[in-house]
């Protein structure tokens, strides 16, 4: 008796994926790095509690938004290739059957195979034959603008909460190295968090989200400390 082999393939997460980890990687930088760079201006710990929230809210709204309007657009364009490609369905369907049948050629098929193919496919779904086939569109990879903004907006505050919260509890005099250094650890685990959740290499991925995150912070330290030298 023949098994069914069930595979669960990582690109079925590069939906919510990619906008948690932008989301969260953002939140953790530039909120820590807002933070390290008020404390670096000598400000005290309420300036730099106002600050960090209002960096944690404002962030995790624009970021929702930047998400929603982007993934909108995406999924205009796609609904648009859709209705046009009914339309052709409509008005022109051996065309379209010639059309989808030159795909399986191009992929390896024989005239005769492909156009048995074509002509199954069509007649079961012919617009999501040539959505997936022509348009390369697909459950997997279509465009979900809300699930994109709630992910990416929820994953900032949760990134952010991490310098925010360290500000929160640390004594003022080591405030800055204790936000970086959580900061950094927040950077590494999400670093290798996604690669593990994307199929990827550990260390590239941990190294990458480190090194910019770094920079970013003493970029604002340094900022910071000229700013409050001069003030």
């Amino acid at each position: 008796m023949t098994r069914l082999h069930f595979e669960r393939h990582v690109v079925a997460r590069i939906g919510w994926l990619r906008a948690a980890v932008l989301g969260a990687n953002d939140g953790i930088v530039s909120t820590a790095s807002l933070v390290i760079g008020v404390a670096a201006a000598s400000a005290g710990r309420e300036e730099i509690l106002v600050a960090g929230l209002a960096g944690l809210v404002a962030g995790a709204m624009s970021m929702a938004a930047g998400e929603y309007v982007s993934v909108s657009s995406q999924s205009d364009a796609e609904r648009a290739d859709l209705a046009r490609e009914k339309w052709e369905l409509e008005t022109a369907p051996l065309a379209e059957h010639a059309e989808l049948a030159a795909i399986y050629r191009q992929r390896g098929l024989d005239k005769a195979t492909a156009d048995i193919v074509a002509t199954q496919l069509m007649e079961k779904d012919a617009l999501g034959a040539h959505a997936r086939d022509e348009l390369g569109i697909s459950e997997i990879t279509q465009a979900r603008p809300i699930q994109a903004a709630l992910t990416s907006a929820a994953a900032f505050t949760a990134g952010a909460a991490v310098p925010v919260i360290t500000a929160l509890l640390a004594p003022i005099s080591s405030m800055i190295w204790l936000v970086a250094l959580a900061s950094l650890i927040a950077l590494a685990m999400l670093g290798a968090t996604g690669a593990r959740a994307g199929g990827a290499a550990l260390w590239p991925a941990t190294v990458r989200v480190l090194f910019w995150g770094a920079l970013a912070m003493a970029a604002t330290a340094g900022i910071g400390s000229l700013v409050g030298a001069v003030v």
